[in-house]
């Protein structure tokens, strides 16, 4: 996962630990891992890497439940046994090679020499092969009656297994790789590992956003298309050239191999490539069933059930959770929603500052869950004072946080009426509440709340199309409005006047808001 390319996230609404351990243990990948675990014994023979013997592949699929006829079957076998040795689910002793000595005890008699008598105790074969040893390993016992958190720890370590083996050229590009002496010709083959590994980060780093972001997809399965697309097309083209769409449809036809591999682990839910489309056409976009430009925005483009044929994909909550980590381990910004609980009203507005308003609401309302209401509102208030960039951001979200504030609430309130930077927020929140006996604000409070209210908006949504109507109405009601509002004593007067002079829909009032700016501007220091 690159660090670089999402350095801070909209945050995750993640199911709990307890959820996400019974949804890696129902895995059927991990699953299959666990229960060949448990079958590792005595009579269990592994090859140099660890592997599973290849006589032994068949009784191995046996035990999975797996079908002996299905040619497929060894292969399910033999990744699950991989997995199950690289979370440490099983542990093996590699042989020794001729000139070593035997592990343990149970190669024989120990000289060596014994490799075919058949008696099980050997662990070589008649042609002399060696072969090392397994038996369940000192994690297995976690799966039972370790934490959710200990599961989770496996799972993840499964993860990087099939992650790694995803990145993997399939076997039929690697029998068209082989040289003349039966050896892999990486320069034909064109694979980097490292590039494919972090093509594969950057896909799951792209899916996790697109389902993170709200408008984005979250709610449904991302077009394979649109998400290969995500990683081909730049930006800034409009029309994709045929060079690019050729691109992206080779990055999809990997993408379908890949999350076909991802799917067992309980990473993705995913509906492949139609088989019958790669079979009516060489290039699986020619007759584009929708518009691959943009990230995701023409996933509609075209009839649903046309796009899905070209692949459908979405995490697991399971998934959110597995890419998360992931993220945090590169060291990206990737929050969850609640993981502010434990914090201070400074760093929960700090945090929630950057969040759309729904993940703020959300986050917030975890915060103030099971905090009295008076000393929360206080500490809340207490942090959204400052004059710096981000404060009038942090005085919206306080604002926000305590519009479900009831009356116990109202003390604390009360208390910084006279504050210059709470006070007009604070007679806001009275005054929704119908409380008869605020004092009315003079002036220069008024105009200083103006201000701060238009550079929250700013800095929470941008100029969005409902913004030049919010500076209308703000300053509709004051005669002389910025003759006056250009001497506010507020970081952000020239700015939000800037801004008033773009946006405002009335042209004689954007004027004068443009040269109360200039006006701002030259009473500031450089």
């Amino acid at each position: 996962m690159s660090a670089d390319s999402h350095p801070t996230l909209p945050p995750v609404r993640l199911r709990s630990d307890a959820e996400l351990a019974r949804d890696a243990l129902g895995a059927p990948l991990f699953a299959r891992a666990v229960r060949l675990a448990r079958w590792a014994g005595p009579d269990t023979r592994v090859g140099v890497g660890g592997e599973l013997a290849t006589d032994q592949l068949p009784e191995a699929a046996a035990v999975l439940g797996l079908d002996a006829a299905d040619e497929d079957s060894a292969g399910y076998a033999s990744q699950a046994w991989r997995v199950a040795v690289d979370t440490g689910l099983v542990d093996v002793t590699e042989p020794e090679d001729d000139h070593g000595d035997d592990h343990g005890d149970d190669h024989g008699d120990g000289d060596g020499d014994d490799h075919g008598d058949g008696d099980g105790d050997d662990h070589g074969d008649s042609d002399g092969e060696r072969f090392g040893t397994a038996a369940p390993g000192e994690d297995l016992a976690l799966v039972t009656s370790g934490a959710p958190g200990d599961v989770l720890d496996l799972w993840l370590a499964a993860l990087d297994t099939v992650l790694a083996d995803a990145a993997v050229p399939d076997l039929d590009d690697l029998v068209d790789a082989l040289d003349a002496g039966g050896e892999i010709d990486f320069d034909r083959l064109d694979w980097n590992p490292g590039r494919e590994a972090d093509f594969l980060d950057g896909v799951l780093a792209n899916l996790y956003l697109l389902t993170v972001t709200e408008g984005g997809a979250a709610d449904g399965p991302i077009p394979l298309p649109v998400l290969a697309a995500s990683m081909i097309v730049p930006d800034d083209m409009g029309e994709p050239t045929d060079a690019v769409l050729e691109q992206v449809s080779d990055a999809m036809m990997r993408l379908d191999d890949q999350f076909r591999q991802l799917a067992p682990i309980g990473l993705v839910d995913f509906r492949p490539v139609d088989e019958e489309l790669m079979a009516e056409a060489d290039s699986p976009l020619e007759s584009e069933p929708a518009d691959t430009g943009g990230g995701g925005a023409g996933a509609g483009a075209a009839d649903d059930e046309d796009v899905s044929r070209y692949g459908m994909v979405r995490l697991t909550p399971l998934g959110l959770y597995g890419i998360r980590a992931r993220m945090l381990e590169a060291g990206v910004d990737a929050p969850a929603v609640g993981e502010l609980a434990e914090k201070g009203a400074d760093a929960l507005l700090d945090a929630v500052s950057l969040y759309s308003e729904n993940a703020a609401q959300a986050e917030i309302e975890h915060w103030l869950a099971g905090r009295e209401q008076p000393a929360a509102a206080a500490e809340l208030l207490a942090a959204a004072r400052g004059d710096d960039e981000g404060g009038p951001l942090r005085r919206l979200r306080c604002q926000q946080a305590l519009a479900p504030a009831g009356p116990e609430a109202e003390p604390a309130v009360r208390s910084v009426l006279d504050d210059p930077e709470l006070g007009g927020l604070a007679r806001v929140w009275l005054a929704e509440r119908g409380v008869g006996d605020v004092p009315a604000p003079d002036p220069e409070m008024v105009f200083w709340l103006t201000v701060d209210t238009i550079a929250a908006q700013l800095a929470a949504d941008g100029e969005t199309e409902e913004l030049p109507l919010l500076m209308q109405t703000l300053t509709a009601h004051h005669t002389g409005f910025f003759e006056q509002v250009w001497r506010v004593e507020h970081p952000a007067t020239a700015y939000v006047l800037e801004a008033m002079g773009r946006l405002h829909p009335d042209k004689k009032a954007a004027k004068e808001a443009r040269k109360a700016a200039f006006k701002a501007r030259s009473r500031r220091p450089a």
